[in-house]
């Protein structure tokens, strides 16, 4: 996977607990391209891998600038950002990747809710700046914690964006029952978030009516999974015939680490696909937010990270 190096060249508090970053290029020169709705990999102190969504305007290649959340249940990665990260400091990133990419239609809804914004924001830039016909939905819980309140204000687009705050009126909550009565063949309904809210919205979405083609989502954490199903299995390694238990309370990769075989992760949550491991024989028991249902249902590679089996091996193409 291709990496870049790069300087933190600004720091700014957006929102309570949330903080914007400016990477440029450590050499000044331009970074590489990249579309609405993408997302770059950071290598943070400690040795841990996330990924946060590009938030600046997809023309801009002197920058990429992304916002992080402090989630009080973080992994590593938010407390790292925010309390390790200084002024020129130097990161190691991956070139932009997009998994949730804008597809062509007469008019785009699109739903943010928190820091889910990142992604949300890149695409109202890149459609304003199309001229395409769009609207937007913000929520957060209050003004306080609505990140890109002034460079959305400030924005040639601030009129289509409505602004919802849990502490506000009722008058200005989001009625998504009314938004999404009717399903429209000329839109397409994007939404980043919370998995309660991207579940909330989605979920509303199919009952009404709303061909799965026209709903895109993009998690930033792991969606609720089901406990059940966590028994052991084990997984055989085509190249060498090894056989490994893979116990309840372990996951695939850290039974592999532990020994030596090295399969390249990133999100550990199934999220990302970097770890995406092709499966010769079984059937997995899919866990991840990174493959199509079509994609899942062929059963022929799974997210190492995070799924298990439904069947008592797996042979994995390693």
């Amino acid at each position: 996977m291709t990496t870049l190096q790069v300087k933190v060249a600004a720091r700014r508090e957006e929102a309570h607990d949330i903080i914007a970053l400016e990477l440029v290029a450590v050499d000044g020169a331009a970074l590489p391209a990249f579309t609405a709705g993408a997302h770059i990999d950071v290598h943070l102190p400690g040795g841990l891998v996330r990924q946060y969504s590009l938030c600046n305007a997809p023309h801009e290649q002197h920058r990429y600038q992304i916002g992080v959340l402090r989630d009080v249940n973080s992994r590593g990665g938010s407390v790292a950002v925010h309390e390790a990260l200084k002024l020129g400091d130097i990161l190691t990133i991956s070139a932009p990747r997009n998994q949730f990419a804008l597809v062509p239609a007469q008019h785009s809804l699109l739903l943010a809710g928190g820091i889910g914004v990142t992604p949300i924001l890149c695409m109202a830039e890149a459609l304003a700046a199309a001229g395409a016909s769009f609207e937007m939905h913000y929520c957060a819980r209050s003004p306080a914690r609505q990140a890109f309140r002034e460079r959305i204000a400030a924005s040639g687009f601030a009129a289509r964006v409505v602004h919802h705050y849990d502490d506000g009126e009722a008058a200005q909550k989001l009625d998504l029952d009314a938004l999404l009565a009717q399903a429209d063949p000329a839109t397409h309904l994007y939404v980043c978030g919370p998995a309660g809210f991207i579940a909330h919205v989605v979920d509303t979405a199919r009952a009404r009516g709303w061909p799965e083609a026209q709903v895109h989502f993009e998690y930033f954490g792991a969606a609720p999974v089901k406990a059940d199903g966590n028994g052991a299995f084990e997984v055989k390694l085509a190249s060498s015939g090894q056989v490994y238990t893979i116990p309840p309370e372990r996951t695939v990769i850290q039974v592999l680490c532990e020994h030596g075989v090295d399969v390249p992760v990133s999100c550990e949550q199934g999220i990302c696909g970097t770890c995406l491991t092709r499966v010769l024989e079984g059937e997995p028991d899919h866990r991840d937010q990174y493959l199509t249902d079509e994609e899942r249902a062929a059963n022929d590679q799974f997210t190492p990270c995070c799924s298990r089996a439904r069947s008592a091996l797996l042979v994995l193409d390693l």
